[in-house]
């Protein structure tokens, strides 16, 4: 089970961070490559039920309104916390940042983390965590709501496509152990972007 989620986390953290312009091909790669994993047994998060018929994930059509320039703040002194999880796992990380953006004229603000022990390797020191929730979440989204891969910006701008949001394994079988995304990353609006909920 170990191998399998970090198979599929490093596959995801290649392929899932957001462009610096919206990139209609990048975003049919990523779930292309998505679509691979899951398919494949030795990566699939999936039941092997829901694995002997799967044929591809379902997404929202591609939108260039999700994908967004943010203003970045970067939030300095933060004590590292316990994120939790749909298990006891209690993982740490530390709020980076927030991001500042706006959709259909509505403010908004998410904000971004660093996993502790993964900003160690020097592989992953400039991966950072951006889980949300929005008002999709239960209806055609994930009730957990999605998680997107982001790097680490070089100025005061940072570019969010939620066209490259993501499932959490959780969504596809209990056996895994996921963020729970923070209450205070949870959107008053409608992100119709990315992987739509797996099950009805």
């Amino acid at each position: 089970m170990r191998t399998i989620q970090t198979l599929l986390f490093l596959t995801v953290f290649c392929f899932g961070f957001a462009q610096e312009k919206f990139d209609v091909a990048a975003v049919e790669k990523f779930q292309k490559e998505l679509n691979t994993e899951y398919a494949d047994a030795k990566t699939s998060p999936l039941t092997t039920e829901d694995l002997a018929v799967f044929k591809t994930l379902d997404f929202y059509p591609i939108n260039e309104k999700f994908f967004v320039h943010a203003k970045f703040v970067r939030t300095e002194n933060e004590k590292p916390f316990e994120m939790k999880t749909s298990t006891d796992r209690k993982p740490m990380y530390v709020k980076y940042g927030e991001a500042h953006f706006v959709i259909d004229g509505k403010p908004c603000q998410l904000n971004i983390y660093r996993n502790i022990e993964l900003s160690k390797k020097e592989e992953y020191k400039d991966y950072l965590f951006l889980p949300f929730s929005d008002l999709t979440c239960g209806k055609e989204s994930y009730i957990g709501g999605k998680y997107i891969d982001m790097k680490t910006p070089t100025g005061n701008t940072i570019f969010i496509d939620f066209n490259t949001s993501y499932n959490p394994l959780c969504a596809y079988n209990h056996k895994y152990s996921c963020p729970k995304v923070p209450l205070e990353n949870d959107l008053k609006i409608e992100i119709q972007a990315g992987v739509k909920k797996f099950h009805d």
